[in-house]
């Protein structure tokens, strides 16, 4: 049986870091799931939450909404893998796919060099794979893969 991944991540870069691990649809179901923006629409593969920034008044209630529309997208889609490059509209999904016991992999950002991400370290402890890209980011996740760059 093949396997069904959800990829997903903020809009922008995380999603465009997130969109070139295009080789996985070769041997995977894949769905996408990121923020809605003006710049971006849903099709038939991708899933939309409402797009979430850490200093606005309303990230609470954004991020309850997102987790009741990532709790229907995962009963829906039902995925076996979870990855995700952040950011904050991730978490949700991540912690529904700890609770159901998927398997959860998280990629520190490619432009964090010297610093962790904020989704980062809320997730580290809870992913099965957590992959870093720059060395220097060792220090702060002593039990990740250093792969360097995968894009």
């Amino acid at each position: 049986m093949v396997k069904k991944i959800c990829l997903i991540a903020s809009s922008g870069g995380h999603f465009d870091e997130l969109q070139r691990l295009t080789e996985l649809e070769e041997k995977y179901l894949i769905y996408k799931v990121t923020e809605q923006t003006s710049y971006l629409s849903a099709d038939k593969d991708t899933y939309l939450l409402k797009q979430v920034n850490r200093t606005e008044p309303l990230l609470i209630i954004k991020l309850l909404w997102n987790s009741f529309v990532s709790l229907k997208i995962f009963i829906r889609e039902k995925p076996d893998i979870i990855i995700s490059t952040g950011a904050l509209a991730v978490i949700p999904t991540f912690f529904i796919g700890k609770i159901f016991r998927k398997k959860l992999i998280f990629i520190e950002s490619f432009a964090n060099v010297n610093s962790p991400t904020l989704t980062g370290r809320l997730l580290y402890k809870i992913c099965n794979i957590f992959i870093v890209q720059w060395e220097e980011l060792q220090a702060f996740y002593p039990d990740a893969i250093y792969l360097g760059s995968i894009y």
